[in-house]
């Protein structure tokens, strides 16, 4: 077992790290990127730079590890991730020591600093992991009581099998876009109420959803099933996630088979992949889980953790408006709890495969994670900064996730997660 060394508060680094940075030394997430003269590189986060571990590789500060030279010369994270969830600490845990402000290694060779160092502002990012397979949970409790209340008998707002299973469905890998990439609003089939036909048209009511989503190492072989003990181990890391609804096209669609064109046109997914090692510090316990669960999804400790979340909507002008402030220890079923779920009819997990937590939502108004529960099915219109009001995306805006935990004088964040809806093709 190798030691998470890379977590320590008290370390500091000779890279210059702003005050309120999503990116300290305890964090250093990894990423993808490239410039307009190098093809794409394994990259960490470290204040509002990155470094180049390729370029680390190349100059032997990598030595005594498993990775090659391809592994960072890569345009995803998988090859690295391969190596596993020991090599992948060892690596950050080198990453760390590297940049502490008490090791000279690299900090004092000018001339090693200068090719392995970028401002983060001068690259481009990728996405971050070759996406195999996206399963889509459905797992805040406050999320499903608030669409149940508003679509069926509010005595019944949760069906009978939600709080003995974490509800999922399997999406659509192809249409995940790194943050910043636009997408135009989507069409289809539309029934305004079940006593006309379907018209064919653009999404009204285009949404967001304020998502967390996992991705993992190899599983385990086909027919086997991870255990909430074992999942931890299957984790690499956590990333920002808008999961885009076209809430009237998955309306009409949707049953009985569940979500398909609502929500296959887009899901926006954020460049840095914070390491499940780095919010070991944030665990926190979750919501008391009533009925009891069966045995396979039991677990112990504590499996949530405690990250502020926040959601803004910036009109193509004017100011950017907060319309959503919640967190991810909000969800009732845990990351652990999913991974075995997925898992237990022996579904085999593969690198990269990518897990989303569903709309996170909290117990009160101001931290719901979807314009459909914001705007309460479009009875109360948001009133925007700029003097506007919305009940859903208009074309042009642009919709941005944030998130960080914070403790003990750390603030580990993931940076932002923004997308921006064009009109639809004609």
């Amino acid at each position: 077992m190798v030691e998470n060394k890379a977590n320590d508060p008290a370390l500091r680094s000779w890279v210059e790290v702003p005050a309120g940075s999503d990116f300290p030394i305890q964090n250093l997430p990894f990423g993808i990127f490239r410039t307009e003269s190098q093809l794409p590189h394994v990259c960490c986060a470290i204040g509002d730079k990155l470094i180049d571990l390729k370029a680390l590789h190349v100059m032997g500060y990598l030595e005594n590890l498993p990775f090659t030279l391809d592994d960072m010369v890569s345009d995803s994270l998988n090859r690295c991730m391969r190596h596993g969830k020991m090599a992948m600490r060892e690596l950050r845990n080198r990453v760390s020591k590297l940049l502490r402000s008490d090791m000279p290694d690299l900090r004092d060779k000018e001339h090693h600093v200068r090719q392995v160092l970028f401002n983060q502002n001068e690259v481009q990012m990728l996405l971050p992991i070759k996406v195999g397979d996206y399963t889509d949970f459905y797992s805040s409790e406050d999320h499903a009581r608030n669409v149940g209340i508003m679509f069926r008998d509010p005595a019944k707002a949760l069906l009978p099998n939600w709080k003995h299973i974490p509800v999922g469905y399997h999406g659509r890998a192809s249409s995940i876009v790194i943050s910043g990439t636009p997408l135009h609003r989507p069409c289809g089939q539309i029934n305004a109420s079940d006593e006309t036909l379907p018209t064919y048209s653009p999404t009204k009511q285009l949404d967001f959803e304020l998502e967390v989503a996992f991705v993992t190492f190899d599983g385990k072989p086909l027919g086997q099933r991870i255990s909430t003990a074992e999942a931890d181990d299957y984790i690499f890391g956590l990333m920002l996630f808008n999961d885009w609804s076209a809430r009237d096209i998955q309306r009409w669609e949707y049953v009985p088979l569940g979500p398909f064109l609502g929500k296959n046109f887009g899901s926006t997914l954020s460049p840095w992949v914070v390491t499940l090692d780095a919010l070991e510090p944030f665990r926190t316990s979750g919501k008391a889980q009533e009925p009891a669960v069966l045995p396979y999804l039991e677990f112990e400790g504590d499996k949530h953790i405690d990250i502020a979340l926040e959601v803004s909507i910036q009109p193509a002008e004017g100011p950017a408006t907060v319309v959503s402030q919640s967190n991810f220890k909000h969800m009732y079923w845990n990351m652990n709890q999913q991974l075995a779920h997925h898992t237990v009819n022996g579904c085999n997990m593969r690198c990269g495969d990518l897990l989303a937590s569903g709309t996170i939502s909290g117990p009160a108004e101001g931290s719901y994670g979807s314009m459909l529960e914001i705007a309460w099915k479009g009875t109360k219109p948001v009133t925007m900064n700029d003097g506007s009001t919305r009940t859903f995306i208009q074309d042009h805006d642009t919709v941005i996730l944030t998130g960080h935990a914070q403790k003990d004088g750390v603030r580990i964040g993931f940076g932002s997660c923004s997308g921006t809806i064009l009109p639809a093709l004609s």
